[in-house]
């Protein structure tokens, strides 16, 4: 749908890729045309530092000389995991339990992508709260920096303490769980 006022229209699609590190990544749109930049900034202002690849989007877009860019991320939803698409070096404790505690206010401690997991630490508690790779992208982000902060969902797995559900800390304030 596209407003005349602003000239932006309203898109849904998927990300095709995102990078933090290049601080912009592409979204592919569900009727087609060219991809559409992503910029880290849009990103940041939904309150998510990174999305992950596959991820379902709905953008404010408009069209520029260089190309379709979005203004405005309106809602994300993360992308459908299947069972072939899992990490096969993920055991079953990443299934959300039943028992697992609400969401808490956290902040991470590192996160590194390439060897899949990090860490972070609840508000006032000094414990280390392992984070898997494969509950970031069931979460709808790609990647975490240290420092950031976050809502956790935690339960006790087989080694400690891990999150079974990581959310911005703005989408988290919203009350959008």
């Amino acid at each position: 749908m596209k407003s005349e006022e602003s000239e932006t229209e309203t898109v849904t699609g998927l990300v095709k890729w995102f990078d933090p590190g290049k601080g912009f990544g592409f979204v592919i749109a569900n009727e087609g045309g060219s991809d559409i930049l992503l910029h880290a900034n849009v990103l940041r202002n939904f309150g998510q530092s990174s999305i992950a690849d596959n991820a379902v989007v709905e953008l404010l877009v408009h069209d520029t000389p260089r190309g379709r860019q979005a203004v405005e991320v309106m809602r994300i939803e993360p992308p459908d995991v299947t069972e072939e698409a899992r990490d096969p070096a993920a055991d079953s404790d990443f299934e959300p339990p039943e028992d697992a505690g609400p969401l808490e206010p956290a902040r991470v401690k590192w996160f590194d992508k390439t060897k899949g997991f990090g860490f972070a630490n609840t508000f006032g508690k000094s414990d280390d709260i392992f984070i898997h790779i494969d509950v970031l992208r069931r979460s709808g982000l790609a990647d975490l920096q240290p420092g950031e902060a976050v809502c956790i969902r935690v339960a006790e797995g087989r080694r400690g303490l891990m999150a079974v559900q990581v959310s911005s800390w703005e989408y988290a304030a919203m009350g959008e769980d």
